[in-house]
């Protein structure tokens, strides 16, 4: 097969530190090559259990992802690589929706898995807010039809509050705009239709927000993401995470 190695020596170097370590039982599988088995996997969409046999035995594979997924391995380290607790001057927040398959109901344990009814059939949304460089700093996933509201709000308690958020009209309300302006944040947001007295926007500064509807095109190359098979929501989002850590914070 082609290249084995999903991540560089270098990008090796800054990920491994944030992996868990003190695990007791048998000597743990080469790491740099289970995580390049899970990248695979998730790029191509395939089973579990088509996995490559060069990566090693799917079960360790899928074992590995899974568990850490749960913990929150994968969330931590897009967190740290991300660097959250610094102030990010210009970001851009938007959703996208994603099409669940049908392998993807029936999660059982009584929580919410974050499938919903929308236009679309069953979705979920993905919610995220990117950097000047286009980014993402913060990710999040609700139903298909929760407001993009939601999950702005979700995803402005993760960040420092920004000196600029650019948004589309979806996310012109009153109550986020004030809560931002008190925050010394400026909004770039193009008035609702609807309004009476539409505000003035920086026309400008709102061209740079396809920054973050280009990062979904991105997300959506791997087609675990593309398309939820997962039926737990903290494994979909553990997808994100990860797939975002590698292709913008490790380079």
């Amino acid at each position: 097969m082609g290249r084995l190695y999903w991540l560089s020596e270098e990008e090796w170097a800054r990920i491994e530190p944030y992996l868990p370590r003190g695990r007791r039982g048998a000597h743990r599988v080469d790491d740099r090559r289970v995580i390049s088995g899970i990248v695979h996997m998730l790029k191509i969409g395939a089973r579990w259990r088509d996995c490559p046999p060069e990566y090693g035995p799917y079960t360790t594979i899928y074992n590995r992802f899974n568990r850490w997924s749960k913990q929150g391995v994968w969330e931590d380290i897009f967190y740290a690589l991300t660097g959250k607790s610094v102030v990010v001057s210009t970001t851009a927040v938007d959703s996208t929706h994603i099409k669940a398959h049908r392998s993807a109901a029936g999660a059982k344990g009584g929580t919410s898995n974050a499938i919903g009814r929308s236009r679309g059939g069953r979705t979920t949304k993905i919610h995220a807010i990117t950097d000047a460089l286009g980014r993402p700093i913060a990710l999040s996933i609700t139903p298909g039809q929760a407001h993009d509201l939601v999950g702005a709000a979700m995803l402005l308690e993760r960040i420092p509050t920004p000196k600029q958020l650019l948004a589309d009209r979806a996310y012109d309300a009153t109550k986020l705009r004030d809560w931002l302006s008190e925050r010394g944040c400026e909004t770039v947001i193009p008035p609702n239709p609807t309004r009476k007295h539409p505000h003035a926007y920086d026309k400008v500064a709102y061209r740079a927000r396809n920054l973050v509807e280009r990062m979904f095109c991105r997300l959506k190359d791997f087609r675990r993401i593309a398309t939820r098979y997962d039926k737990r929501a903290d494994i979909f989002l553990a997808t994100i995470f990860l797939v975002a850590s590698i292709t913008w914070w490790l380079n």
